[in-house]
């Protein structure tokens, strides 16, 4: 079974499903619907890549609270093995509001720590058995970056919408091998792919919602991938954490990489037809009958 170790990124959130989004006045609204769930980018590639049969570990920082005792709930039923840390500032947690066409605003209603101690050694001991990190953006995460380095094991690292000059990401985008964006903010995102295969990335994704993705991979092969079609779209949190959970799983079974970002758009097709940041039914069997059912055929 293959390893994989997610760092940083859990918290618990409320999601508020609207009709439309209110209009900024003062205003009562009714909702259709809500719930509480684990969420942020960690939590959801973590719970991905375990439903996809991964042996996952994943590190987190949470509070020693109610909304950490539901987090680290949630993942011991999913399979997922946690390491935490105590955050000082208690479990981060966002209100999600959701709109009809899929429209999210996350509101961050409790922040997690900017520089939190945790042991460091624990998950550099880590690193060795490991078949690929997944390295997320948390400020923590930055720290491990040199000992990632030295380890020299596949680091896969998604910084979400980054406008290509953002000296916060800078860490993380040097240090990725295979890196995942947003085109959100960098609507100009082929000749910034272009420099970072140049700069010695291994895979290059830009991701476009509904209009697919874009990768360029370091044999100069740029590869356009739509969406998944026939998921009912229930709630699109956790779509780009599902995607890129796909791909890395395609990765780590030798997929090539036009059927590894296929697998990524039936991941995200079924996160997005649940309420949860991984559909409760993946597998990797059901990714498989999906992927028959979009394609006619099974990956090449």
């Amino acid at each position: 079974m293959a390893k994989v170790l997610v760092l940083g990124g859990a918290a618990w959130n409320t999601m508020i499903r609207l009709d439309r989004f209110p209009e900024p006045r003062s205003q009562t609204v009714f909702s259709r619907g809500s719930h509480e769930a684990v969420g942020a980018t960690g939590a959801g590639k973590a719970l991905n890549l375990r439903g996809l049969g991964v042996d996952v570990t994943f590190h987190a920082m949470l509070g020693d609270d109610v909304p950490g005792a539901r987090v680290r709930e949630a993942l011991a039923r999913a399979g997922v093995t946690l390491l935490w840390d105590p955050d000082p500032a208690g479990t981060e947690r966002h209100v999600n509001l959701m709109d009809a066409d899929g429209g999210r605003i996350s509101i961050y209603v409790a922040y997690a720590t900017q520089e939190p101690r945790f042991d460091q050694a624990r998950l550099e001991r880590l690193f060795p058995s490991q078949d690929a990190i997944a390295l997320n953006i948390n400020n923590y995460c930055r720290r491990l970056v040199p000992a990632l380095r030295r380890a020299g094991k596949p680091i896969w690292c998604d910084v979400h919408d980054w406008n290509g000059r953002d000296a916060y990401h800078r860490d993380f985008v040097e240090a990725a091998d295979y890196l995942f964006m947003s085109s959100d903010a960098l609507p100009d995102h082929r000749p910034w792919m272009e420099r970072l295969i140049a700069a010695g990335k291994r895979l290059v994704v830009c991701t476009h919602g509904r209009d697919g993705s874009t990768a360029l991979t370091s044999d100069g092969t740029w590869i356009e991938t739509p969406i998944a079609p026939g998921f009912e779209r229930r709630d699109t949190n956790g779509a780009g954490d599902a995607f890129f959970s796909g791909v890395l799983h395609g990765w780590l079974l030798g997929r090539s990489w036009p059927v590894a970002l296929r697998l990524g758009t039936i991941v995200a097709g079924l996160c997005i037809a649940s309420d949860e940041l991984a559909h409760p039914e993946l597998s990797a069997v059901r990714v498989l009958a999906e992927y028959r059912r979009v394609h006619g055929a099974d990956p090449g």
